[in-house]
C-alpha cells in the first residue's frame, strides 16, 4: 500500500466483528511496534496481549467500576453513566483482540537534575506514541482496524491490578483491534494553513 494512503487510510474503530485475528497477525503488529523511535534505542514500552474472552471482560470490569465513579464525580447523571459504561464495555471485550502498551521507564538515562529526568520521561512517553501509531497503521495495511483508548490514563493501579502487571509497568492506553462491524464517522482534518504556524 503507497503510504500516504496508508497513512490517510487508517481510522480509530469502535465496533468489530467477531473474526478472530491470527497470532502470526498479531505478531506483526508488534513487529512494527518495537521498530519506532526511541530516546537513545531503549524501547521504554512493553505490550500486554488480551485474546481470551476472560482476560478482556476481567479488565472491562475492573475499569468500569472505577470510570463509574470519575464520571459520578464529574457530575453525570445515571442514565449516562450506563450509557457510556455500556458502550466503553462493549469496545473492549467484543474486540477479537486487545492490546495494552505499557510505559517501561526502568532502563531510561538518570540524571541528577529534575528538568532533564522530566525531559527524558516525555521522550519516552513520545516514543510510546509512536510505537502505538507504528501498530495502527501495520493493522489497516493487513486489512483490519483498531482504535485507540487512553482510559488507562486515569486508573492505571486498576489496570495493573486486573492483569497482575508488575508495578514499573505504567499502562497507558488500549487498543482494540479487529475486523470493523461498520465504517467508522471520519472526523475532518485541518488545513496545513491551520496546522503549520512558523516557517522560514
Amino acid at each position: 500500500m503507497e503510504w500516504l494512503t496508508l497513512i490517510r487510510g487508517r481510522r480509530s474503530v469502535r465496533a468489530f466483528r467477531p473474526d478472530p485475528l491470527t497470532r502470526a497477525q498479531i505478531e506483526l503488529l508488534l513487529e512494527a511496534a518495537r521498530w519506532a523511535p526511541s530516546p537513545h534505542g531503549r524501547q521504554p514500552w512493553r505490550f500486554v496481549v488480551l485474546t481470551t474472552p476472560e482476560a478482556k471482560l476481567r479488565l472491562a470490569d475492573a475499569m468500569g467500576v472505577e470510570w463509574r465513579r470519575q464520571l459520578a464525580l464529574d457530575g453525570q447523571d445515571a442514565a449516562t453513566i450506563d450509557l457510556r459504561f455500556r458502550k466503553s464495555h462493549e469496545r473492549i471485550t467484543g474486540a477479537p483482540v486487545v492490546i495494552v502498551p505499557c510505559l517501561y521507564l526502568a532502563e531510561l538515562d538518570v540524571y541528577p537534575d529534575a528538568e532533564r529526568q522530566d525531559a527524558e520521561h516525555i521522550m519516552a512517553i513520545q516514543s510510546l506514541g509512536c510505537a502505538v501509531q507504528n501498530l495502527l497503521l501495520a493493522a489497516y495495511a493487513q486489512g483490519f482496524d483498531g482504535g485507540w483508548m487512553c482510559a488507562p490514563l486515569f486508573c492505571q493501579a486498576t489496570v495493573r491490578a486486573a492483569l497482575d502487571l508488575a508495578d514499573d509497568l505504567a499502562p497507558h492506553a488500549l487498543i482494540p483491534l479487529g475486523y470493523p462491524a461498520r465504517d467508522p464517522v471520519r472526523r475532518p482534518r485541518r488545513s496545513l494553513d491551520e496546522l503549520v504556524v512558523h516557517w522560514e
